[in-house]
């Protein structure tokens, strides 16, 4: 499945000028900035929920009753 990504000129420049220095490809490096995005989303998300159950354990046992 394809994507087109449209940059400003300045992000353009900025990615290419980083794949250049490590070596690597734009798309490779919009994919592991995807994935670091999405695992740091994930573990928010987990964290948020942690965070509920911890802080509203009472309310959440008199709603089980």
């Amino acid at each position: 499945m394809g994507l087109i990504l449209r940059l400003n000129d300045d992000d353009n420049t900025k990615l290419r000028e980083t794949a250049e220095r490590e070596g690597c490809s734009m798309h490779e490096i919009v994919v592991t900035a995807l994935r670091e995005y999405f695992a740091r989303h994930d573990e928010y998300r987990t964290n948020q929920v942690r965070r509920f159950l911890a802080e509203d354990a009472e309310l959440l046992e008199l709603l089980t009753r």
